[in-house]
């Protein structure tokens, strides 16, 4: 399993009219922890987008506990527990300051080639990156 813990502070136009944030924001939110913690295993979304393959997120579910609001700072937590082969599965939890859970949720992201969208196996560079982390 890989973890990435990212700090975001709740900016205030990212809040609805309770105070709350707004409920869409938390794509955003999660999207900012995989990238870094992808780019912490050493893989970069420029990168794998030059080689030609694309990783469209094919599935967004979320389960919302408590409300983060205006100025809070969150705990977004990352999980990538498995290995790589025509998709990435991401895990994720939100805190607040007081270490309540805020929400959990899932990301799949599919491997596709961009010319022409069609799904492929996870690419060999990527692979080996969690072959030697294991």
């Amino acid at each position: 399993m890989f973890t990435h813990i990212e700090k975001i502070r709740v900016r205030y136009g990212e809040t609805d009219k309770m105070g709350f944030v707004y409920h869409g924001n938390y794509a955003l939110y999660y999207e900012v922890s995989r990238v870094e913690l992808l780019r912490k295993l050493g893989i970069n979304y420029n990168d794998v987008e030059n080689s030609g393959i694309g990783l469209p997120v094919v599935k967004f579910e979320i389960d919302f506990f408590k409300p983060a609001l205006y100025d809070e700072i969150i705990s977004v937590e990352v999980s990538l527990n498995d290995k790589p082969l025509s998709r990435l599965v991401f895990y994720y939890k939100c805190y607040n300051e007081q270490n309540e859970l805020l929400n959990q949720g899932k990301v799949i992201l599919a491997f596709i080639n961009l010319e022409n969208k069609k799904p492929v196996k996870c690419p060999p560079q990527i692979e080996n990156i969690f072959k030697n982390l294991h």
